[in-house]
């Protein structure tokens, strides 16, 4: 901190930013820190007392922040997501504009249950649908290649925007950079957050509070079922138009230009 004298940090969490964090108290350099969750992880806990301002998504999270250091910014969004190509993403799957599309995110690793729950679904559903599945490494199923209306990938990179624009309905985990995505796309969107068995419960939270909020249904992994996922299907693309609303009535504002605006009231008054 002394050799590189940065003017500001800017740390997103996790147990590497905390050294970083207290070196910048210490070299008396102003941090912001960004907290995804609406609980604070343990390492956001450790370095809360050495920032200046504390950005959060929801506005549960204030609750567990210091007053006079908490701001809702929102989450700060990968612009390129916001300009897919359609035609691209059609090519790409070898879909067309006829059938609506769902799209299944089961997070960074995919999700077995989601899979099973998704794959026993397809009969009822590619009569009506088109679906494109990422399902996590190694968790193709070859059985299913030449499926008409179905397409699996393990994970994808740059395509994600042009899958995101043909996507009618998102079926996902709901962890929060995720979820902040769906909703700055205005994507209509079920939300089956990990379980507290395989989590500290930081997704049911989020899904929660997104449900509160207008902009997801929610269905806990415990109740997925092959009818549950059908009914909550059937829901939403039914109240479409509602939870669109709700995203795009959101008084959340551009997370970037709030935390710019925070980085630069920080740097004159250093």
């Amino acid at each position: 901190m002394f050799k590189l004298k940065p003017d500001i940090v800017f740390s997103k969490g996790g147990f590497v930013s905390v050294p970083v964090v207290l070196a910048a108290r210490h070299a008396r350099i102003p941090v912001i820190i960004h907290e995804s969750d609406i609980t604070p992880g343990l390492a956001n806990k450790l370095a809360i007392p050495s920032a200046s301002k504390v950005c959060c998504n929801f506005p549960e999270t204030l609750a567990h922040l210091p007053e006079g250091k908490a701001i809702v910014s929102g989450s700060p969004i990968r612009q390129e997501l916001l300009h897919g190509d359609r035609e691209k993403a059609y090519t790409y799957t070898g879909f067309s504009p006829e059938h609506p599309v769902i799209l299944i995110i089961g997070g960074s690793q995919g999700s077995q249950v989601i899979n099973e729950a998704v794959r026993r679904l397809l009969p009822t559903l590619l009569p009506s649908w088109q679906m494109i599945h990422l399902c996590g490494k190694g968790n193709l199923d070859p059985t299913l290649h030449h499926t008409t209306g179905y397409v699996q990938y393990e994970y994808i990179n740059e395509e994600l925007a042009d899958l995101f624009a043909i996507a009618d309905l998102v079926i996902s985990r709901a962890g929060a950079n995720a979820i902040c995505e769906l909703q700055a796309l205005c994507k209509p969107n079920i939300l089956i957050p990990l379980s507290k068995a395989a989590s500290r419960g930081d997704q049911i939270l989020n899904a929660n509070s997104f449900r509160k909020q207008g902009f997801s249904y929610v269905l806990e992994e415990e109740n997925l079922s092959e009818n549950t996922l059908s009914q909550a299907i059937s829901a939403v693309w039914e109240n479409r138009q509602t939870y669109v609303q709700a995203m795009r009535e959101s008084q959340k504002a551009n997370a970037i230009d709030i935390i710019i605006d925070l980085i630069e009231e920080l740097r004159k008054k250093k």
